[in-house]
């Protein structure tokens, strides 16, 4: 059982920055770790993620704006997000898999991002 703690939403004007932190209970070092995110009225969306090896997958909604690394040491995932638009509002959730999915899919309670126009 891996805990999942996200941090550093808030409210940020258009344009603006922030660097949102996902903190695992234990060892991400087996774990592709992801962002996704749920706007109002929204089904959750993957933005980035990042498999053991580092290799990214970023969606085409904010590629150029958001960046996604992993500390494996402090067992940490990043999401840097940059150019904030007032559509990026919504509850960003970390997630943490490995095979056997079913058994280790593990998700964060959510941080809110709010951008103001």
């Amino acid at each position: 059982q891996v805990q999942l703690e996200e941090s550093w939403g808030g409210l940020v004007q258009a344009g603006g920055s922030l660097r949102l932190s996902c903190t695992a209970s234990g060892s991400i070092g087996m774990y592709t770790m992801g962002w996704f995110r749920q706007g109002p009225g929204m089904q959750r969306e993957l933005v980035a993620s990042i498999r053991r090896e580092g290799y990214t997958d970023i969606a085409d909604s904010v590629k150029g704006r958001f960046s996604i690394s992993r500390d494996n040491v402090q067992n940490t995932v990043f999401l840097q997000m940059d150019s904030l638009k007032p559509e990026d509002t919504a509850v960003y959730y970390c997630n943490a898999k490995r095979p056997p999915t079913r058994l280790h899919d593990y998700w964060g309670q959510g941080t809110q991002v709010t951008v103001s126009s």
